[in-house]
């Protein structure tokens, strides 16, 4: 730790402009504990400092650090402070600090950067989007809806369109990660925007957002989109898309959409561009981290011979128990929220992906100077200095996690197929999975990707028989680009087979 005394990056705090000496000396061993600041590291370049060697590998970077300086530590990242706080019993210090921490500062200014270039998104409209649409459309009843809409969509997207060109005993070869992301989007964009009967404009819409996608973490960092040509363009394509007139045009659009844009057209002063793009940032949000957490699922699940045989099983008994059964036809079928919640083989599976491939952030921001009080010590954190939890570091852990890189599909299981507790160093931990973040900044999409995520795997082993190429293939490495954004890409694709089940 250093003291703010000798700490030329610090505030000093005094509470004696013009102390007695023996007063003093007093005030200082008292205070003593509120003089502390983390251990520093400015990194070797002006502004940037750490920024480099973060971005590279932030797992690998912030384990050297932890290893050097002990669980709470300072990086300059590009003209920031940011105190990193890795032990996860420090967690709930944090989260407890909503009077003197901002979640919504940093993730307003990241969504205005990218979807609109503009670093001003002070609209009340947009905490209203925020905050009070997603308690209402993504819950209960709402979320129930929106489900049962998205296996119907998947339905027609990943069987009917397949049936329609696959013959019987026919192996279709094809990549796994195209399959999810052609699969997924247009299933999601269908369920989100309403029914589009040209299928051209779809893949359209898939391929700019594509073309967008790859470069947001660059949009992250601050870079103006218009470097980026065609991204620019696409971005624009699929603006124009989402214009409300458009939307109007367009059947069994979900009433979060619908929400948005009543609340867009009564309360916002943006401009008609402007509100269609407040939709394109849903549809990113909606995209970007549930496609790699399906490949992910799928990859592990099929590789995994146990894993695919107890979960087929699981899924089998479930719709037995729902009176369903594949027929000839292949008439959809629908599994509801009570029966997706009972598969819990297959909720472990899904969760032992995304605690290997998830690198989120979670991100607070000062909002005044303040004394934060962590179990063994307490730190001065300055106004609009940054605090930050790497879950990853936390599910690669071996303290929690033995053998942290090998997927255990029933890792998550505990006795009686119940949720399985963990510990470090023998204490119950509260944080043990954390790809949706935590607090109020969680996610409040989660529990729809989830399902999501479950429908298509459902699908897949009811309508398919699946296997890889190559039965040996390496899993691929994490795209590290992205790390600090949520799931990590894969690297390079991989090639797999499918075909249709007899019924």
């Amino acid at each position: 730790m250093k003291c703010l005394e000798t700490n030329p990056q610090a505030r000093k705090m005094n509470p004696h402009p013009d102390p007695i000496p023996g007063v003093q000396i007093f005030a200082t061993i008292a205070t003593l504990n509120f003089y502390w600041e983390p251990p520093l590291e400015n990194g070797v370049l002006p502004y940037l400092g750490c920024a480099l060697q973060f971005g590279a590998n932030p797992l690998k970077f912030l384990r050297e650090r932890q290893k050097k300086h002990g669980p709470t530590f300072t990086c300059q990242l590009a003209g920031k402070y940011v105190h990193f706080l890795t032990d996860p019993f420090s967690y709930h210090a944090v989260m407890q600090q909503g009077r003197n921490l901002d979640w919504k500062k940093f993730h307003f200014a990241t969504s205005a950067k990218v979807a609109f270039q503009k670093n001003n998104y002070s609209n009340k409209v947009f905490f209203l989007l925020k905050c009070f649409q997603f308690q209402i459309t993504l819950q209960g009843n709402a979320l129930t809806f929106l489900s049962e809409t998205m296996m119907e969509n998947l339905h027609y997207v990943m069987v009917e369109s397949s049936a329609e060109k696959m013959n019987l005993n026919d192996w279709v070869t094809d990549k796994l990660y195209e399959f999810c992301y052609r699969v997924m989007f247009e299933s999601g964009f269908l369920t989100l925007f309403g029914t589009e009967f040209n299928r051209a404009r779809i893949l359209s819409a898939l391929q700019n957002f594509k073309e967008f996608d790859q470069i947001f973490p660059a949009l992250v960092a601050g870079l103006p989109i218009h470097l980026f040509k065609n991204a620019y363009s696409a971005r624009e394509k699929l603006a124009e898309a989402l214009l409300h007139e458009n939307l109007k045009k367009r059947e069994n659009i979900s009433e979060l959409i619908s929400l948005r844009m009543y609340l867009n057209d009564t309360l916002s002063t943006f401009d008609d561009m402007d509100k269609a793009k407040t939709h394109l940032a849903i549809l990113w949000a909606s995209q970007a981290n549930t496609i790699p957490a399906t490949f992910w699922s799928s990859f592990y699940l099929i590789r995994n011979p146990s894993a695919m045989k107890a979960v087929t099983k699981e899924a089998e008994q479930v719709l037995k128990d729902a009176g369903e059964k594949i027929c000839s036809s292949r008439k959809p079928i629908c599994l509801n929220q009570k029966q997706l919640d009972d598969m819990p083989i297959l909720d472990s599976i899904i969760k032992e992906a995304l605690r290997l491939s998830s690198a989120s952030m979670t991100v607070r921001v000062a909002k005044k100077d303040f004394i934060l009080q962590l179990s063994s010590d307490s730190y001065h954190i300055r106004k609009d200095d940054i605090i930050a939890v790497y879950p990853q570091l936390l599910h690669l852990d071996p303290e929690i996690y033995p053998d942290p890189l090998t997927f255990k599909f029933d890792r998550y299981l505990g006795e009686n197929g119940e949720e399985k507790t963990f510990y470090r160093n023998g204490r119950k931990l509260k944080y043990y999975f954390m790809p949706f973040g935590t607090g109020l900044a969680k996610c409040p999409g989660r529990w729809f990707a989830i399902n999501e995520i479950k429908q298509f795997l459902t699908f897949l082993l009811f309508y398919f028989e699946v296997e890889l190429i190559d039965k040996n293939v390496k899993c691929p490495s994490l795209d590290q680009s992205r790390a600090g954004l949520g799931v990590l890409q894969p690297s390079n694709d991989i090639d797999f087979k499918y075909r249709l089940k007899l019924p």
